[in-house]
């Protein structure tokens, strides 16, 4: 794709530089790696990065951490997103900069971006905003700050994407292993042991992270309140809700709303 091979050029073709680039280049492009690292940040809306094992999950004021020739692809579904993409060069690191990982925007990092906003392009070493960009990436491992857990295992299974596909729509029913199976026309211990082989997560774990993916994008897109939201995903418990919600989002429902 002329595309793709335009943009891994803009990245790669100078090895040592600083790329900063802030259109949404990168959506719906098929999978791909860089020599460099990438920091992606996120702004007014959901992005889906998917790799060949899971597909990850970054809300606004977010942004997800790419180690060096990661394949992955961007995903999003709404007009407002904004992204701004650093890619960094290839150079030795450890523990936080080899993992892929989703983290909040701290108030720091946000100043940061905020001085920067106007910056897009190649910078050198040798000047002075070549050496900001690296200082803003030696803030990233330094702010020990919890990551974002939200990430969908996939698989290539039919028969299982034929019964997980059919969930999003059916979020505020009784989504009960028994009744999946049943309704499947498999047995719970069947059923029970597809999750666990090719998605490696129980039935329970899966549905509650796409119950709070969707909280995630009802929050964002639509003026419900936390209790109709609740509802609306299958909670009939305001306070389950929330605690499931900070269990994998290390936030409140109505933390999240007002960043």
């Amino acid at each position: 794709m002329k595309i793709l091979s335009e943009l891994i050029k803009i990245v790669d073709q100078n090895p040592d530089s600083i790329v900063v680039m802030r259109q949404q280049t990168e959506q719906r492009l098929p999978a791909h790696r860089h020599d460099k690292a990438q920091l992606l940040l996120v702004y007014g809306g959901i992005a889906y990065l998917q790799t060949d094992e899971k597909d990850f999950y970054i809300p606004s004021n977010h942004y997800i951490w790419i180690p060096k020739n990661y394949p992955h692809n961007l995903m999003f579904n709404t007009q407002d997103l904004y992204i701004i993409n650093i890619y960094f060069p290839n150079k030795t690191t450890a523990g936080f900069y080899d993992e892929l990982g989703i983290y909040p925007v701290s108030n720091l990092l946000a100043e940061m971006l905020s001085f920067s906003e106007k910056w897009q392009g190649n910078y050198f070493k040798g000047s002075w905003k070549f050496e900001f960009l690296l200082t803003l990436k030696s803030v990233l491992s330094k702010e020990n700050l919890k990551k974002f857990s939200i990430q969908l295992p996939t698989t290539n299974d039919k028969r299982l994407n034929a019964i997980i596909d059919s969930f999003r729509d059916r979020l505020n029913e009784n989504l009960n292993l028994d009744i999946i199976a049943e309704q499947s026309g498999m047995s719970v211990r069947s059923l029970t042991r597809l999750f666990q082989t090719k998605l490696h997560i129980t039935f329970v774990q899966y549905v509650k992270m796409l119950r709070i993916i969707r909280a995630l994008e009802l929050i964002k897109d639509t003026d419900l309140n936390m209790t109709e939201i609740a509802y609306e995903i299958g909670y009939s418990n305001i306070s389950a809700f929330s605690n499931n919600f900070q269990q994998l989002t290390n936030m409140r429902p109505t933390e999240f709303k007002t960043k």
